[in-house]
């Protein structure tokens, strides 16, 4: 009898692992929409991320091996993102911006950064994408197997449960 409720409860324990691929865990945080879009490179020297803020293309500019903000540069930036041509100007240590046209199609646009500074100078290629990621998430739901697990398991848990309160009972006599 033991050996019996032993192995119905390990064939219930083993049966509760995810099956088929499935992630059963916590589902992936979404997308903010305010997040902008942005592209980065490095090269030896420099480190750029270009990002997409309130029609600016912001550039920040740093040193690759320090991290520390590139102040002082010539940023040109050039590329097919409507306006995304011409020098960019510094607003902060280490922060370029260059003002964009107003409309731009939704698209993948290849970006050359060019970084000067009083000891290096670089070239950058980057490819902003601007289009909206695809949403693939499907809705998880639970089916009637899922369920059956479940309840089979609660029943043989108090079925255990149950035998061990008679067995005690006919210890006690």
């Amino acid at each position: 009898m033991k050996q019996l409720l032993a192995t119905a409860l390990l064939v219930i324990a083993f049966s509760a692992f995810g099956h088929g691929g499935e992630d059963h865990g916590a589902p992936p945080p979404a997308l903010s929409q305010s997040v902008a879009p942005r592209a980065s490179a490095a090269t030896a020297d420099f480190e750029v991320v270009a990002a997409l803020e309130d029609q600016k293309l912001v550039v920040y500019v740093d040193h690759f091996a320090s991290n520390q903000p590139v102040t002082g540069a010539k940023v040109e930036v050039e590329g097919d993102l409507a306006g995304a041509q011409g020098v960019a100007s510094e607003t902060s240590p280490g922060t370029y911006v260059i003002a964009l046209a107003a409309n731009f199609p939704a698209a993948r646009h290849p970006l050359t950064i060019s970084i000067e500074s009083s000891d290096n100078a670089d070239l950058l290629s980057l490819l902003l994408d601007t289009s909206q990621p695809a949403s693939s998430a499907a809705a998880h739901s639970h089916d009637w197997s899922e369920w059956t697990v479940w309840v089979l398991a609660a029943a043989l848990l108090l079925a255990g449960a149950a035998l061990l309160v008679l067995r005690r009972r006919r210890q006690h006599r």
